[in-house]
This record gives structure tokens, C-alpha cells and sequence, in this order.
């Protein structure tokens, strides 16, 4: 495979990885949204020390009202995280899914 060739492939893995990743966020603050929480602040319980997340912001735009939006089921929104690695959050979410917390 040339290099230009590498390269463009490189690219559009990179791209789908990026979509791919807003899905994810969306998906996580449309669940909060669905369950009256605030996805920031459960963002910001599992990652204290990270600085505001513009991709989370961006991605809490799009959500839509609790009752404008299909269910997400709490087993999907873990495997979506669990993806992308997002062990903490995972973390975080069961807390609230278990005890409400």
C-alpha cells in the first residue's frame, strides 16, 4: 500500500473513530437527560481532574427532551461506554443506576 494511500485510510479510520465517539456522548447525555440527571456533573464526578469537555457540551446540545426521546436501556448505554473505555463513568452510571444516587 503506498504512503498516500496509508495515509487517506489513517484518516478515515481516525474520522469514523471521532463519529463514532460523539455517538457515544450523545447517547450517555441523552440516558441522563431520560433519567432527570445531569450528565456534567456525572461527567465531572468520574473525571474530577479533567477540565470542561467541549465534546460533552456539544454533544448535551443535541439531546432532546425525556419525553421526545426513545429509551436507552442501562445495559446499552455500559456497553457503549465500555467501548471507549470509559471504566470510571461506567463506574459512576451503575452507582446512579443501583441506588439512584
Amino acid at each position: 500500500m503506498s504512503e498516500e494511500k496509508y495515509n487517506e485510510v489513517e484518516k478515515r479510520v481516525i474520522e469514523q473513530y471521532q463519529q463514532d465517539e460523539r455517538m457515544m456522548i450523545l447517547v450517555f447525555a441523552q440516558w441522563c437527560i431520560n433519567n432527570e440527571l445531569d450528565p456534567s456533573a456525572l461527567y465531572k464526578k468520574a473525571y474530577p481532574l479533567q477540565a470542561e469537555n467541549a465534546a460533552l457540551r456539544d454533544g448535551i446540545a443535541l439531546t432532546v427532551p425525556k419525553e421526545e426521546s426513545e429509551p436507552i436501556a442501562d445495559s446499552t448505554l455500559l456497553n457503549v461506554l465500555s467501548l471507549f473505555g470509559n471504566e470510571d463513568l461506567s463506574v459512576v452510571v451503575s452507582e446512579y443506576m443501583n441506588t439512584g444516587k
